[in-house]
């Protein structure tokens, strides 16, 4: 009998079916864990002829299949994948007078995060403050300085520059349903090819998303199988196909 010994690894693609225009299958990264989890309805009936019991007979049905994976890539594509969001791009810029309300110690966000602060104003423009007294840059925007020159409510403009920038804005979409198609390579098997074509996931929202912490981080998310009623014939298919090379 032939060894099918499986340790498994390989590239993930996935393709947004409602997408206009089509995208095809793009790759989205370095993925860890691909899993396919069925259940079953089972109706059983029991034995009722002795009175030891028993189960006379059973039926069992594949009542859904659930999809799990570990994302281990923090792109914003994926991002917009797992919260429901979109991707967009901004190119380098500068920002003249953003308009902000200052207080003494508190951290003012800026709308992009900015490279360099070139100045600090009031908002006649009649004042100029000096950053390390007055505020301090740091990552995401400025901090105002307690006892400097900015005062309690005090409206002040920013202007400074940023790189560019991949933008999420996330929770804005329905679910999508993707194809997800896994090339893969079984190293048990010398690295033999093993395929796998998930024809439609209706995939959820990532189940958490960890963003402070001592390791690498991973993004698990969940889908469902659901039938593609285009793939047609007797004994084929109507969820899903893997291939293993003999």
């Amino acid at each position: 009998m032939a060894d099918y010994s499986y340790i498994g690894s390989g590239r993930i693609y996935m393709e947004d079916l409602g997408a206009n225009p089509a995208t095809g299958l793009i790759d989205i990264g370095n993925v860890s864990e691909l899993t396919l989890t069925p259940a079953e309805d089972v109706k059983e009936l029991l034995d009722y002829t002795s009175p030891g019991g028993g189960t006379y007979n059973e039926v069992r049905r594949i009542s859904s299949v659930e999809m799990s994976m570990t994302i281990r890539e923090f792109s914003p594509e994926n991002i917009a994948r797992i919260l429901r969001g979109n991707a967009s791009s901004t190119v380098a810029g500068t920002i003249t007078g953003e308009v902000h309300t200052a207080n003494p110690g508190a951290f003012i966000p800026t709308q992009y995060p900015p490279v360099v602060v070139s100045a600090v104003t009031n908002s006649a423009g009649s004042t100029t403050y000096v950053q390390g007294t007055d505020y301090d840059v740091v990552p995401g925007g400025i901090v105002v300085t307690p006892g400097g020159g900015i005062t309690a409510g005090q409206i002040i403009h920013i202007d400074y520059s940023h790189l560019a920038l991949d933008t999420v804005e996330a929770l804005v979409n329905a679910g999508k349903e993707y194809r997800i198609f896994f090339a893969g390579l079984n190293e048990a098997r010398s690295g033999k090819e093993v395929t796998l074509d998930l024809y439609r996931v209706r995939l959820g929202v990532a189940q958490s998303v960890p963003l402070i912490g001592e390791d690498f981080a991973g993004y698990q998310v969940g889908g469902k199988l659901l039938k593609d009623t285009t793939k047609t014939g007797i004994g084929v298919s109507q969820y899903f196909r893997a291939m293993l090379v003999a």
